[in-house]
This record gives structure tokens, C-alpha cells and sequence, in this order.
């Protein structure tokens, strides 16, 4: 059951990303959609986590981790 108006607009945001990690994703704000902006390599990182909030248009918000 989607909401209507403001309540239905989600906007997304990477909250505690590190620089290196910022150069590798991009979220798309609209869909939330998490792309890579480079090729992974291992020898430059094994894992990264991100922290993404999504924050509807009447001021909800959550948070989830991103492994």
C-alpha cells in the first residue's frame, strides 16, 4: 500500500561512506539504486559497507547497512 503526495516521495542518501568507497558507488537519490562508477578490486578493498537512508517527503526516515 503506497502512501500518496509528500508521503510517497522517497529520497535516498549514503550516510557514512568512506572517500574511497565514494569514488567506487554512486546511489541514485530517486531510486536507490546502488551502481559501481569503477570495477571492484580486491587488492584495494575486500568488503565495504555502506549506510544508506531513505527519508519520505512528510520527514520519516530509516537507515540500513549495505555489505
Amino acid at each position: 500500500d503506497a502512501d500518496e503526495g509528500l508521503n510517497g516521495q522517497v529520497k535516498y542518501t549514503l550516510k557514512k561512506i568512506t572517500e574511497r568507497a565514494s569514488n567506487i558507488f554512486h546511489l541514485d537519490s530517486e531510486t536507490g539504486a546502488i551502481t559501481l562508477l569503477q570495477s571492484l578490486d580486491y587488492e584495494e578493498g575486500d568488503s565495504y559497507e555502506l549506510e544508506v537512508q531513505a527519508r519520505d517527503g512528510g520527514g520519516l526516515s530509516d537507515t540500513a547497512k549495505v555489505a
